[in-house]
């Protein structure tokens, strides 16, 4: 190995370039004895500042975005389900507090049930709404000639001459012979008792009860239930 020393003219042996800058390079570097200070020496664990700042470094790691809270499909339809009957709610007070009725009591007020033609008088019932009925209920059974009335007389059989007089209603025909029926209401009242007496040409001899198994008498059910019996003694159609 040959020997870097170099030797001036004297003989004296003189240091090397490189113990020369060896103390200036390490002063240079070396911190100061008296305060504590960084230095600009790059170390392997010291972190690089602008590589550690996004704002910096476009290529730093972000952190990651939290993503927002969803609510379930149950708690926000109860969520609205609520605004909604709070919103009804002040509603329905803001019209008490103005002395308005509700929508839906107004309507019902509007809308009142209209009274049965059997809760009419007894008198105006018979002469408003079941005889013209029975007029067209019989006449759609073949009758042409039929004449109804409407009186208050005696019973016409015999035994009941001295009974007091009560609400009849009398139809005749003759297309085939004499044919009378009476129909009786002596409570003059359709719900109370009835009854039914029928001749052709002599004077009737039986008074027969009338719709008595009935609850509750309609005008569509005292129709229906002469014209039945009429129909039963052979009075009306090919009969």
């Amino acid at each position: 190995m040959a020997d870097q020393t170099n030797h001036n003219q004297a003989g004296e042996v003189a240091p090397s370039t490189v113990d020369k800058q060896a103390p200036s390079v390490a002063e240079e570097h070396a911190p100061s004895t008296d305060s504590p200070e960084a230095t600009d020496i790059p170390t392997a664990n010291a972190p690089d500042p602008k590589a550690a700042n996004p704002e910096d470094n476009p290529n730093a790691a972000k952190p990651a975005a939290v993503p927002p809270k969803r609510e379930k499909p149950a708690a926000a339809a109860k969520a609205a389900g609520g605004e909604k009957a709070a919103a009804t709610g002040e509603k329905a007070a803001a019209a008490a507090a103005t002395g308005e009725k509700p929508a839906a009591a107004a309507k019902a007020a509007k809308k009142e049930k209209a009274p049965a033609v059997e809760d009419k008088p007894f008198v105006e019932f018979i002469e408003q709404d079941y005889l013209p009925a029975l007029q067209k209920a019989i006449a759609q059974q073949g009758v042409q000639d039929l004449q109804v009335s409407f009186a208050k007389q005696k019973v016409p059989i015999t035994g009941f001459e001295s009974a007091e007089e009560c609400w009849q209603i009398i139809g005749s025909w003759t297309e085939i012979g004499q044919r009378q029926f009476n129909l009786y209401f002596p409570e003059e009242d359709i719900q109370g008792k009835k009854g039914f007496s029928c001749n052709e040409g002599k004077k009737p001899s039986t008074l027969e009860s009338f719709l008595i198994d009935e609850r509750r008498i309609t005008l569509d059910l005292l129709v229906f239930g002469l014209v039945q019996r009429l129909d039963g003694q052979k009075w009306l159609g090919i009969n």
